[in-house]
């Protein structure tokens, strides 16, 4: 395996492009780190320049892969210097057609997997595709971005959240990446929207007594054309059960990809 450099990670940004929208978990990270966003995340390739298999390691617990042939994924996941499978780790955001290889290649090596989550991907491939809702200016006037001192608000209210983990994501996210919340009168967010580190549109909440007011049709849309004025890449995976998001990024004008599925799967659980 070889870990990739400032320049060749810009490199392999523009062959992930090209790959969109199955590649997108991991050119999201690349596009990240190639805008400078903090990171202590190693990528590595199969090989270079050539390569069909990339892996993002941001730390122990977390791998995302994007691999384009099947035999030289198997082979990579084999190597000693690519998984440490003794391990309690995820596969993140994994191309659901590989799980059956995992699923072996964790077989062989004695260890056991479970299924976290499975999620579809959803993407506006042109701005020009977003439904927007009518905004009144009084509302328009309270849309704004979340700062730290919301970091608890959306740690305690997010699904993944709630722990010390959770407040070091949540802090990384405000901190560097993009957001839209909608506040009160008193000045409080009661609805809001982030951007992961790897780009994706998440953490979508509305809080219960603000709910049915269409705040978050407002907020998806106001996220949307804010990242795709700065650049960035606009997809967001949305679990299976998750019926009321699936329906709202589709009204307002979000595509599916209905062959491409994405999991997270846990490692010795």
């Amino acid at each position: 395996m070889k870990t990739l450099e400032k320049s060749e990670l810009q490199v392999a940004e523009k062959v992930l492009k090209k790959h969109l929208p199955k590649s997108y978990k991991v050119y999201g990270y690349l596009y990240s780190i190639n805008r400078g966003k903090p990171t202590t995340m190693e990528v590595v390739v199969d090989a270079w320049p050539d390569f069909k298999v990339i892996i993002c390691r941001p730390n122990l617990r977390v791998m995302t892969v994007f691999s384009m042939d099947e035999q030289i994924f198997r082979t990579t996941l084999t190597q000693e210097n690519t998984v440490d499978w003794s391990l309690n780790f995820l596969f993140a955001g994994l191309d659901a057609s590989n799980v059956p290889l995992i699923k072996d290649v964790s077989a062989l090596k004695g260890v056991n997997l479970k299924t976290y989550t499975t999620v579809q991907m959803l993407h506006l491939p042109d701005i020009s595709y977003l439904n927007s809702p009518a905004v009144d200016g009084e509302l328009e006037s309270r849309i704004t971005s979340l700062d730290v001192s919301h970091i608890d608000l959306v740690n305690n209210t997010w699904k993944f959240g709630g722990d010390e983990r959770g407040y070091r994501n949540v802090k990384n996210l405000i901190s560097n990446f993009p957001s839209c919340c909608i506040k009160d009168e008193q000045g409080q967010p009661v609805s809001w929207i982030l951007v992961y580190d790897y780009c994706a549109i998440g953490i979508l909440y509305t809080v219960l007594e603000h709910r049915g007011k269409g705040y978050a049709k407002v907020l998806v849309s106001a996220l949307a054309k804010r990242l795709h004025s700065e650049g960035y890449p606009l997809f967001s995976f949305i679990e299976e059960d998750n019926t009321v998001s699936y329906k709202l990024f589709k009204s307002l004008g979000f595509t599916e990809v209905p062959s491409y599925r994405a999991m997270w799967l846990e490692v010795n659980p």
